[in-house]
């Protein structure tokens, strides 16, 4: 090769290894809906801090969530791998020591990680972080203490907007003149209320999000930091959280970075937050391990007209109550399987207790349910669910059994095959039994 050739190729590689590699902050929702703050369309919801993440980055608008349950979701995170390959697919369990995260390949690559706030990932989790504070509040302290000579990935997890929620969480209270309900939802004082308060918890999470992101740019490293919003599930209200519809599994998912990511670029591209572990890893130049499921999303970073995956896949498994489902999404339509068709579709127990869902038991007795409201108790449910979401945005009208359908049908389900057999997914041997009243929400006795 001619010198001057070979100067060429190799001092732009020169500059590359030279620069730094980014640092990462992922801030994690509890349980906020994909389209609940400014930045993607509510006209009421205050998010000035996430609307301006996404003003100085890109949003992306068909993101989604491995499953809409908290502790199995955040386990997914953090493994890139589905909920039933992590070892702790339903709610509450630890997630097993031998599980590979992508934590713990940052630090052995040099970077100081830290978690702070709501934890959620069991014991043998821990020392793969360098800090795990489980305090909250402590986001902020959290970043002011690190190392200012190493990289550093941050995750930062809230407890916001998990319920019970409490009046005047904010100095401006949300009303419930602010509430958009969904059609699913009855349109009453009780939901209107809920979701008011619903939407302060979130206010105050965005409070936060904008006291961090202060101190990165205080702190000069806001250039070449990579931040990530996401939520882990769905609003806690009926039929949004635990449930494979969109208001339990479509997720916000800003991703802010000055250096590669142009201002106020959208990404219409599927991605998952299975995705997010081989994506932290190659951009910090780190080898992915095999035990990875989801697919890198950097080259939409510099390309959002590009796409990185055909299909997303979500199930829901045990979260307070009996229940089994899988589902594959295409960017126009979306295929539920059903394995437990006697059980209605209960929300999680503090949903139950909710406000809104003792409304809905009432409205029930009266009669005064509509069918798009009364898909929480209706069994037993089909088997085959598919919705053309271009048409039925809310996922309504089940058009499984519709003929015109049956092409788009077959094509779902056997992509639902196929990762199901890729990922070594079954339905359990045995069922686990519901830990709560599904009309009162209390404790069941062992």
């Amino acid at each position: 090769m001619p010198r001057l050739l070979a100067l060429a190729v190799l001092l732009p590689a020169l500059a590359s290894a030279a620069e730094p590699p980014p640092n990462f902050v992922l801030f994690i929702a509890d349980d906020m809906a994909w389209n609940d703050c400014g930045a993607y369309g509510h006209p009421h919801v205050r998010t000035p801090h996430v609307d301006a993440l996404a003003k100085a980055g890109m949003r992306f608008d068909n993101a989604f969530l491995t499953t809409s349950s908290c502790s199995p979701s955040r386990c997914s995170i953090i493994t890139g791998r589905y909920p039933h390959a992590t070892g702790a697919p339903q709610l509450h369990q630890p997630l097993p020591g031998d599980q590979v995260t992508f934590v713990e390949k940052l630090k052995a690559a040099g970077y100081y990680t830290a978690a702070a706030g709501k934890w959620h990932l069991g014991k043998e989790t821990v020392p793969k972080f360098d800090k795990v504070e489980q305090r909250m509040n402590q986001w902020v302290a959290t970043l002011e203490a690190r190392p200012k000579d190493q990289p550093f990935f941050l995750w930062f997890a809230f407890s916001d907007p998990h319920r019970g929620y409490q009046k005047n969480t904010i100095p401006r209270p949300h009303t419930a003149k602010d509430a958009v309900v969904p059609p699913f939802l009855p349109d009453d004082a009780a939901t209107r209320g809920d979701l008011a308060m619903y939407y302060d918890e979130i206010t105050r999470l965005d409070g936060v999000v904008g006291d961090c992101v202060k101190v990165l740019e205080e702190q000069g490293v806001s250039d070449r930091t990579v931040v990530v919003f996401v939520s882990d599930n769905g609003r806690p209200f009926p039929r949004c959280k635990t449930t494979l519809f969109d208001s339990g599994i479509k997720t916000p998912f800003v991703v802010k970075w000055p250096r590669e990511v142009h201002k106020g670029s959208t990404c219409d591209s599927l991605v998952s937050v299975v995705d997010l572990a081989p994506t932290f890893l190659e951009l910090a130049g780190v080898e992915l391990p095999e035990t990875f499921q989801g697919t890198s999303f950097a080259p939409l970073l510099r390309d959002p007209e590009s796409e990185t995956r055909v299909y997303v896949h979500a199930e829901h498994n045990w979260h307070d109550f009996d229940d089994h489902q899988r589902a594959v999404r295409d960017k126009r339509y979306k295929y539920v399987r059903n394995s437990y068709v006697d059980v209605p579709l209960t929300p999680p127990a503090d949903a139950v207790r909710s406000p809104t869902f003792q409304s809905m038991l009432k409205l029930r007795a009266a009669g005064r349910l509509n069918d798009r409201q009364h898909q929480c108790f209706t069994t037993p449910r089909p088997v085959h669910e598919l919705y053309d979401l271009e048409k039925d945005p809310y996922e309504l009208v089940n058009v499984a059994e519709d003929e015109a359908y049956g092409e788009i049908l077959a094509r779902m389900s056997g992509a639902l095959d196929g990762w199901i057999k890729r990922t070594g997914d079954a339905v359990p041997e045995k069922r686990r039994p519901d830990g709560f009243d599904r009309e009162t929400g209390e404790r069941l006795s062992k």
